[in-house]
């Protein structure tokens, strides 16, 4: 909203209590609130409100947007069906792939990541998806961010762990979205608030006016919803506020960590304001980046291999900053993607959407290895690979272990475990 258009005649009250207050800079970098005001408000005021919460743990979900090729990513070594599906695109996936076991490497631009993997730090869950996959983007997304592949819940699964296992409306930045300007679905639940943050430095009022302008909708409003409304614009100014304080600490070596020379590596910018929020112990828990161009249908042998340089680059600076200030041990990356790539290339040089694919999770919580059955390319669904792991299964874990919320109500039921996080003694 630009400031000509900011004021009274163009804020209606419906417009805040459909979708909540929206602060920020440009499309918004501040999605504060998706409840009914009065709820919103209240639970504002009546929170729990624990100032200077600590960051125990931390969960990065980082989405691979477009549908990622999990057989370019997790390399199979020595399957020959790989080759006879793929002439153009398996012959150097597997020459130049780093072996994490003999069956088995990963895309030779995740260098870091394979370090990381040598350190211990790095899982992968074979053959993750769901029952009767859909092929769509914008449904299959859908599915991963609510975690219902009936199509029928409409709250996020991360939105879901905000309202049960956090005071949100207390800390607004404990869900948070880095490097975007919309919010995420597996962030968006009717009784949680979520900030949206583009970038640090121009966090804040959507526009010098807005305010002002928000405050006069309610400014004839006696009693306690005024009260309330007062207390919600306290809560963003206080937000805005940490936020600015987050501004890159001091290293304890001499040694910066490396995130990426590339300008268009928008993880790793993402990911550098997620380091920073974490390590001046802002109170986030929940944060999602987003690295997009995987949908990749045509010439997908260097432009896949970039994608796969850009996650490395971002991936490994995070973790190195992190390790540095002493935060890496409460910190989980994961990764997800609405699906997989079809196992046989097409005539373009790419691949079409397909269904199972691996899931990367990276970080000290970590118990090293590779989960799952490898993907099997001989028998194949339709020309696609059969999952063999729910991808609830996967939240399940991450929820009930490393972020120790109730996974059988935020996920409605129970799943086969896959237990791939080291557990406390």
């Amino acid at each position: 909203m630009s400031g000509s258009e900011t004021g009274i005649e163009r804020i209606g009250r419906r417009d805040f209590t459909q979708a909540g207050l929206v602060f920020g800079v440009g499309a918004g970098a501040l999605a504060a609130g998706y409840a009914a005001v009065p709820d919103a408000f209240a639970r504002a005021i009546f929170t729990a409100r624990r100032d200077g919460v600590q960051s125990d743990a931390v969960l990065v979900m980082i989405q691979l947007a477009g549908g990622n090729d999990g057989l370019r990513t997790v390399v199979p070594l020595q399957d020959s069906n790989l080759h006879d599906l793929r002439p153009q695109l398996a012959g150097e996936a597997v020459d130049k792939a780093l072996p994490l076991t003999p069956s088995e490497g990963l895309n030779h631009n995740l260098g870091r990541i394979r370090k990381l993997w040598d350190s211990g730090k790095v899982a992968v869950v074979q053959g993750v998806g769901y029952p009767s996959p859909s092929l769509s983007h914008f449904e299959s997304i859908r599915v991963w961010e609510t975690g219902d592949p009936t199509r029928r819940q409409l709250r996020g699964w991360l939105g879901r762990a905000l309202s049960t296992s956090y005071d949100s409306y207390g800390h607004p930045l404990t869900g948070c979205a880095c490097g975007t300007t919309a919010t995420p679905g597996a962030l968006r639940d009717a009784d949680s608030t979520v900030a949206v943050i583009e970038n640090q430095l121009s966090y804040g009022f959507a526009a010098p006016e807005l305010e002002s302008a928000v405050g006069a909708v309610y400014g004839q409003t006696p009693g306690i919803y005024g009260a309330l409304f007062d207390t919600a614009v306290a809560t963003v100014r206080k937000t805005a506020a940490e936020l600015q304080r987050a501004l890159p600490a001091p290293s304890d070596t001499s040694v910066l960590p490396s995130y990426s020379n590339d300008t268009g590596n928008a993880l790793a910018q993402a990911l550098k304001l997620a380091a920073q929020l974490i390590i001046r112990e802002t109170g986030v828990r929940l944060l999602h980046v987003t690295l997009d161009g995987f949908d990749t249908h045509y010439t997908e042998l260097s432009y896949h291999d970039q994608l796969m340089g850009y996650l490395d680059e971002a991936v490994g600076g995070f973790y190195d900053e992190l390790a540095q200030h002493g935060k890496a041990s409460r910190v989980l990356m994961a990764t997800w993607s609405e699906f997989g790539r079809r196992p046989q290339e097409n005539v373009s040089g790419g691949t079409d959407h397909g269904t199972a694919a691996p899931v990367v999770l990276i970080g000290d919580p970590v118990k090293r290895g590779i989960y799952g059955r490898p993907p099997d390319l001989r028998h194949l669904d339709d020309g696609n690979l059969r999952y063999t792991v729910d991808f609830r299964s996967i939240y399940q874990e991450i929820l009930e272990v490393h972020l120790q919320a109730g996974a059988g109500e935020i996920l409605g039921g129970r799943f086969e475990p896959v237990r791939f996080l080291r557990r406390s003694s």
